[in-house]
């Protein structure tokens, strides 16, 4: 019969993921080892933070469940920033936690937590793994995490559990069953397709539910036969090619956007979810027309008609049997781009940020895979960053945690082992990731790290100085990238020059190792960047 840990190694397996990434414990060694023997990798992280953003990004791209673990105690209680962002970043992620037996839980204090209740409020659920019962734990856990909206699940696993005989099941279904989605009936319809035929200039305003259907192509086809310009959220940027004539560019909860918006008669939200949004009032009197795969429940968005259903046949049908539109979305999207461009080309005194975006995109390969951390060049790449299919842009928008960019960047290596992946960060961002150097040249994951060096945390710098306050606090400094990439095993350069980073990134893509290119920057300018694109 098999083990508790060989049912759980095998199911991960045969749902798409042949790894698991974490710190372990001594409890762990159980579940490691069989992983080992049913063919899984298992990567060793330096952070356990950093193990679950890997993870779950693994997830966000694939759709299959990203797995990872770590020790009970600290290592559990460490890892809970890594499970925010897999909660509020929507990525389907098993969470493997050791945990003591009952008979030593219920009388022994140290490193003794309630790790169930630690995560209960992020994740979407949680359970104490039995050898019993494990293998119906393991296809609810798969089901959970990636049914819309996806998600976070955590197994506290019990050292007394790992090696029992698992419990066969009586009728054991499969791990995840085939979901059929029917075509949508053309007289069910009406209501969606007057609303569109009776607008002149309807906007699209797309989100992360495009991608949980994987129905960027069916996107693009309506905002065709619309004529509609669109607007995305960064976590759903690329799904609308950006070279495309229609897509205008990224939802920032700004007023720049406002005005585009404004002269739409409606918006038509698709797949759009509130966490992506900033936490503000909709401003917007327009009528609103939403299609999604899940219901509405926070009612941020005042749609006048909710359509559910899976996105793929949804806008198939309604660019079917929608009339064509008007077109005013050409004009529209490449006005709003042309203020975004002018907006963003603030004045410098050396390298500017922007221009590390515009080298940068200029350099690498179109099929490159970016990430990028939040911070105050977070806004700069999200909008000076061109991508041209879904999930090639990877963020912590619905968190905006710093940290998130090398391993991000290192679960975009694991997907896409034959393309190019940049992570974009600021000094402060790598920083808090900066051991995963280290796992990116060990596990032979080789990334190209572009660091925004202004040798401070710029987004909070920014704040003080619109509040009139002096920068306190928030200096860093002092860093040789150099040394710093090179006792790491990676290869480390520091540009000054638009030309002097563009050799850095050539000789990056030609050297195929961890490059580590700190991007010695002028900041004066996110000042008025933010005031011309955003509210702070």
């Amino acid at each position: 019969m098999a083990t508790t840990v060989e049912v759980l190694a095998e199911a991960f397996r045969d749902c798409g993921t042949p790894f698991i990434v974490g710190h372990p414990g001594g409890e762990s060694v159980e579940m490691m080892q069989a992983a080992r023997e049913k063919g899984l990798r298992f990567i060793f992280v330096k952070q356990e933070t950093a193990g679950a953003m890997l993870a779950a990004t693994w997830g966000e791209i694939t759709g299959s469940p990203g797995v990872c673990m770590s020790t009970r105690g600290p290592g559990a209680s460490n890892m809970v920033n890594g499970i925010a962002h897999a909660a509020l970043d929507r990525c389907p992620l098993i969470a493997i936690t050791d945990q003591y037996p009952s008979h030593v839980y219920e009388t022994g204090l140290r490193q003794r937590i309630n790790q169930l209740q630690l995560y209960s409020p992020l994740v979407k659920w949680g359970t104490t793994i039995a050898a019993r019962t494990v293998r119906q734990q393991i296809r609810r856990a798969i089901r959970v995490a990636t049914a819309a909206p996806p998600g976070p699940v955590q197994f506290d696993m019990p050292s007394t559990e790992t090696t029992r005989d698992a419990a066969d099941l009586v009728a054991e279904g499969p791990l995840r069953p085939e979901l059929v989605s029917p075509h949508p009936d053309r007289d069910g319809l009406k209501a969606p397709l007057r609303m569109l035929r009776e607008a002149k200039r309807p906007i699209i305003l797309a989100g992360l539910g495009v991608l949980w259907c994987r129905a960027a192509g069916e996107l693009v086809r309506l905002a065709e036969r619309l004529g509609a310009p669109v607007l995305t959220t960064p976590k759903c940027k690329g799904a609308v090619p950006e070279d495309h004539p229609l897509r205008a560019g990224c939802i920032i909860g700004g007023l720049i956007e406002r005005d585009l918006v404004k002269q739409a008669d409606l918006i038509v939200a698709i797949g759009l979810d509130a966490v992506e949004l900033q936490p503000k009032p909709w401003p917007y009197t327009t009528p609103v027309l939403s299609l999604a795969s899940t219901p509405s429940l926070d009612a941020l968005v005042p749609a006048q008609l909710e359509l559910v259903g899976d996105l793929v046949p949804l806008l198939g049908a309604l660019a079917e049997w929608n009339p064509e539109g008007s077109g005013w979305g050409h004009q529209a999207a490449a006005t709003y781009r042309r203020d975004v461009k002018a907006a963003l080309d603030t004045p410098s005194q050396g390298l500017s940020p922007q221009a590390v975006m515009e080298v940068s995109r200029a350099v690498l390969p179109r099929d490159t895979v970016a990430t990028c951390d939040a911070g105050a060049s977070r806004m700069l790449v999200v909008q000076k960053w061109e991508s041209y299919g879904p999930r090639e842009f990877l963020a912590s928008n619905g968190l905006g945690s710093m940290g998130f960019a090398i391993p991000g960047a290192l679960a975009a290596r694991l997907a896409h082992p034959n393309r190019p992946v940049v992570a974009f960060t600021g000094d402060g961002g790598l920083l808090l990731a900066v051991a995963e150097l280290q796992t990116a040249v060990r596990e032979n994951l080789p990334i190209i790290v572009v660091v925004f060096d202004d040798q401070e945390i710029a987004l909070i710098r920014v704040k003080q100085e619109i509040k009139g306050l002096q920068p306190y606090g928030v200096g860093i400094g002092g860093i040789d990238w150099e040394k710093l990439a090179q006792g790491f095993g990676a290869d480390g350069v520091v540009v000054d020059t638009e030309n002097a980073l563009g050799d850095a990134l050539n000789a990056a893509l030609a050297s195929g190792r961890t490059t580590l290119i700190a991007a010695r920057i002028d900041g004066s300018g996110y000042v008025a960047q933010f005031n011309a694109l955003r509210e702070l």
